[in-house]
């Protein structure tokens, strides 16, 4: 049996916000993170936030 290639999925522009905001939240929440050493709901918020872009990305095929 011969595989086709899938076509190439392409980011979806509507996304793109959302992509830069939860991007722009990890980062800022890491930041503080090494500012002010570790703290139990600093480190559940930036889990919650790694949880809900993976549940994301599942949902829209990796297309964010």
């Amino acid at each position: 049996m011969e595989w086709q290639n899938a076509p190439e999925s392409k980011p979806n522009p509507e996304h793109a916000p959302a992509v830069e905001h939860v991007s722009s939240a990890h980062e800022r929440l890491n930041a503080l993170r090494k500012r002010i050493g570790e703290h139990p709901e600093l480190a559940e918020a930036i889990t919650k936030l790694e949880t809900a872009l993976n549940i994301l990305t599942v949902k829209t095929g990796g297309m964010l």
